[in-house]
């Protein structure tokens, strides 16, 4: 077993752990700061993770009690930086360390984000990936110019075009051997214009950026509701979970293999990650300890408030200890399932359910020594399926340093994670050293210059 890493942040004060930019060994507060990206990132790289991933939204939390009061008072993702900006910074600091980063297909126009994710490509050499979402926030809609938040399944459809058009920019606009560089710098001969006429978007021209190492990114996807596990069985290289228990987890592994299947992929090429937060001390007496410490600036509130956002439901207006029935939103369907279907044997009320998230953010939270620790993670992977874990930072950067000092120096001499970097792309952290482009059976491959 090879355990693949990313470690878990966004450009923000609050993210995953609710309240504990209050903790005095926080550093969350310094997210504005590009000294701040740059130390996580070295921090990462020194264990051997594959990749940063920077989350994002693109609205306030404003769902609960219908105002972005409860967020602003506890930083929940208000406010938020662009995730895209620090990633040239923190490739300069770094050789082999990937950053894989949330952007919306439904509200970026996919012949600029083309060019943005090969600049990336370009300038991190090949270490770019691009975690594929459509965006749940209403407040994202309202203030990005729609009356209201897209139909879920509208969104997924939308997101379809949108992978159609950005796949014949990357890999079907400029043939490989396009840039001559001698009486002529670009041969016209060798670029094309993609000529998509669709439903959604008309985009006749040539890609605006010559081709990247990697030409398509990393791709990753996260949605588990019915129609976002048959996207990411078409489309995703890297899925991310939120699961407190390995089965719950191993459902949705199995689903997403399925659907990758009936796309005509081979299953074993999606990667999956789960979100996990690890409190790790040299005994497990003091891990506990830890975590009782950061257990005392969780905030309730500001839980509930990120989880109305998430779940597109209001639960100020709920009665806190009854327990949590499915509604079919427009919000992340996945985050509903979560606490209400994933798990029978369980029942969920609003406040249990503010109180598990308010450190661990959805996943589960592995406290111990460094051996408990590798135990732990080792079983999840063994029973859920999944490939590795995204490893959250409710401390910044405390507890990812944590990790990384004690936790991965047991997982290394397991032999579960690398002590070495093999290749220098985050596509070959993914598939080994020389697999630099999408597999032939990608959607991707299909537009390759010289193809349809």
């Amino acid at each position: 077993m090879h355990l693949h890493l990313n470690g878990l942040r966004q450009s923000t004060v609050g993210h995953t752990a609710i309240g504990l930019w209050r903790h005095p060994d926080s550093q969350a507060h310094r997210y504005r700061d590009l000294g701040y990206w740059i130390e996580t990132a070295r921090i990462l790289e020194r264990g051997k993770f594959d990749a940063l991933f920077v989350a994002d939204a693109l609205g306030p939390l404003d769902v609960y009690q219908g105002s972005v009061d409860a967020a602003l008072r506890d930083g929940i993702q208000t406010p938020t930086d662009d995730p895209l900006l620090p990633i040239s910074a923190m490739a300069a600091a770094t050789e082999h360390l990937g950053f894989s980063v949330t952007v919306s297909s439904t509200y970026e126009l996919p012949y600029a984000f083309a060019r943005k994710m090969t600049t990336l490509d370009h300038l991190t050499a090949g270490r770019i990936g691009w975690n594929i979402v459509t965006s749940a926030l209403d407040s994202a809609a309202r203030n990005l110019g729609l009356d209201k938040q897209l139909a879920h399944d509208d969104r997924y459809a939308r997101a379809e075009e949108f992978m159609e058009v950005v796949y014949k920019l990357w890999e079907g606009s400029w043939a490989d051997d396009a840039v001559v560089r001698s009486d002529v710098f670009a041969d016209p001969s060798k670029v094309r214009p993609i000529q998509h006429d669709g439903i959604h978007y008309r985009v006749p021209g040539i890609a605006l950026s010559e081709p990247g190492i990697l030409r398509t990114p990393v791709l990753y996807q996260a949605g588990t509701s019915p129609v976002g596990r048959a996207f990411a069985g078409r489309h995703a290289e890297g899925v991310f979970l939120s699961a407190y228990l390995p089965s719950m987890a191993r459902t949705l592994v199995d689903g997403v293999r399925a659907e990758a299947v009936a796309a005509g992929r081979d299953p074993s090429a999606v990667k999956f990650f789960a979100i996990a937060t690890v409190i790790v001390a040299e005994t497990d007496a003091a891990a506990r300890a830890k975590l009782a410490d950061y257990q005392r600036y969780a905030s309730v509130e500001g839980a509930l408030a990120r989880w109305s956002a998430l779940m597109h439901i209001d639960l100020s207006t709920l009665d806190l200890d009854k327990p949590l029935e499915y509604v079919e939103t427009d919000g992340i369907r996945g985050m509903v399932e979560l606490f209400t279907t994933l798990d029978p044997s369980r029942t969920w009320t609003p406040r249990a359910i503010a109180e598990f998230v308010g450190v661990g953010g959805g996943g589960p939270v592995i406290v111990g020594s460094p051996a408990t620790v590798a135990d732990e993670l080792e079983r999840w992977a063994a029973e859920s399926g999944v490939d590795g874990f995204n490893i959250a930072d409710p401390v910044p950067p405390v507890t990812f340093r944590d990790f990384v000092d004690l936790a991965v120096p047991e997982l290394q001499r397991r032999g579960l994670t690398r002590t070495e970097y093999e290749g220098g792309t985050l596509r070959e952290h993914f598939y080994g050293p020389g697999v630099t482009r999408v597999r032939d059976d990608h959607p991707a491959a299909a537009y390759r210059f010289g193809g349809r």
